[in-house]
């Protein structure tokens, strides 16, 4: 019997997009809500944040990753996953903090929608004003 892969588990979100990832040793296939990552994210610039981390960190191809990410948008979903990823790979090592921390990688991103204001047409824009 094949003795059991340490699988780890990390989570990820941005807006209103959360990203659950699981990191087990691989040769790199990331698949996203059961499609592959050309699939799910077809802008080049998507699929650049996500396997960022793993380029910082020279890891590609040595870790295949599973994840599950629901809502928000495209840009958001992406940037959920990067974080997770970047999380997964600090529980693996220790010693990846120094060029995580040092990219960026490791910060949350606590920006989100500001709600709209009774007597405004949006969240801050104002009716405009007449003087006569």
């Amino acid at each position: 019997m094949a003795e059991k892969q340490k699988i780890i588990r990390a989570t990820g979100r941005r807006k209103t997009a959360a990203a659950q990832i699981r990191l087990l040793p691989g040769s790199g296939v990331i698949t996203i809500n059961e499609r592959p990552l050309e699939d799910y994210f077809p802008r080049p610039t998507s699929r650049m944040r996500i396997v960022e981390p793993f380029q910082t960190t020279q890891t590609e191809s040595q870790y295949d990753v599973i994840v599950a990410v629901r809502g928000g948008g495209i840009s958001a979903q992406a940037d959920a996953v990067r974080l997770g990823i970047s999380r997964a790979l600090l529980a693996t090592s220790e010693a990846l903090r120094a060029p995580l921390r040092e990219a960026g990688l490791l910060t949350r991103d606590p920006r989100k929608v500001e709600r709209k204001k009774y007597g405004r047409h949006k969240a801050r824009k104002r009716p405009q004003y007449s003087k006569r």
